[in-house]
């Protein structure tokens, strides 16, 4: 289940419905080591100072749904009590109705990873017409290239012409829209 998720000057979707359960998470688990590793200090610190506002009410330390519709509004969302009750499900491991703090912060990881996936049609269409510059619905080299540029990355004939090939799948010498959208989401 996922709602947007708006932290860091970032926004988008945050969490699916996902089929599998979270382990539970230690503090020096594998999986509690690599929540760590995958979020800012600046992100850490947000989640935990929302996190530790609304819990200091609770008995246990840990969130209910209650609590954490709480700390979903602070960061900017409003989930539905059904989206709630989905995210405390799939992260609560004990059945207590509850999660603690590393598994909310399990959730916001794979939150923000599913923000990253999948860039949306509309997303692709306007990204595939700046790098469509003349409008004639093809990316060609000099283009390519082009927008490359104005990344400011140097960026080599090799490195361009390596990309145009990976992107060019009918191999006619310049990017259609279908080759567009399915080179971005491969390389997503």
């Amino acid at each position: 289940m996922c709602v947007g998720l708006a932290t860091a000057g970032r926004e988008g979707p945050l969490l699916k419905a996902a089929p599998s359960r979270v382990s539970p998470l230690l503090p020096w688990s594998p999986a509690a080591m690599e929540v760590e590793e995958q979020l800012t200090e600046e992100q850490r610190n947000e989640f935990k100072a929302a996190f530790e506002m609304v819990v200091q009410e609770s008995e246990d330390g840990r969130l209910s749904c209650r609590e954490l519709e709480s700390v979903m509004r602070m960061l900017g969302q409003s989930p539905s009590p059904e989206e709630l009750a989905a995210m405390i499900d799939e992260f609560d491991e004990n059945g207590t109705g509850t999660i603690g703090f590393e598994e909310f912060l399990e959730m916001m990881v794979r939150c923000m990873k599913e923000e990253g996936k999948g860039k949306s049609e509309e997303e692709l269409s306007d990204l595939f017409r700046m790098f469509d510059r003349n409008s004639d619905g093809y990316i060609d080299l000099e283009e390519l290239k082009g927008m490359l540029e104005q990344t400011g990355e140097k960026v080599g004939e090799e490195d361009v012409q390596a990309l145009m090939n990976d992107g060019d799948k009918n191999k006619d010498g310049r990017i259609d829209y279908d080759e567009f959208i399915e080179f971005m989401k491969e390389v997503e």
